[in-house]
């Protein structure tokens, strides 16, 4: 089982990122996926999720109207747009597969807003 993040980096406050999970070694298109971050001195946190169909998806309070969870399940891939980003969205952003009672992460990537 793998996944493997890519997307994050710098961006300066307001400007926007997208961030990607590529999954393997497991029936993606039956698993629900999210997005979790980890800030500096803070606990995990739920950033989004999608439902294996991706018919339905649910948001943190803090990202709603700014943050977009969305999945392809011929590639095997979720993704996290985040538009007007805020400095307090630094994190490190980890992606999180959850079915069949098992849950696999990935190793996350580092998102830094920053001017």
């Amino acid at each position: 089982v793998q996944l493997v993040e890519s997307g994050g980096g710098l961006v300066q406050p307001g400007g926007s990122l997208r961030l990607s999970c590529a999954a393997s070694g497991f029936t993606f298109s039956s698993y629900i996926m999210s997005w979790y971050r980890q800030a500096i001195g803070k606990e995990r946190e739920l950033v989004a999720s999608i439902s294996s169909a991706g018919d339905t998806t649910n948001y943190a309070d803090s990202v709603k109207g700014r943050f977009t969870i969305s999945r392809d399940n011929a590639k095997n891939t979720v993704y996290l747009q985040m538009n007007s980003l805020k400095v307090e969205d630094t994190a490190v952003y980890y992606c999180k597969a959850r079915g069949w009672g098992e849950n696999y992460w990935g190793q996350g990537t580092q998102v830094t807003v920053s001017s």
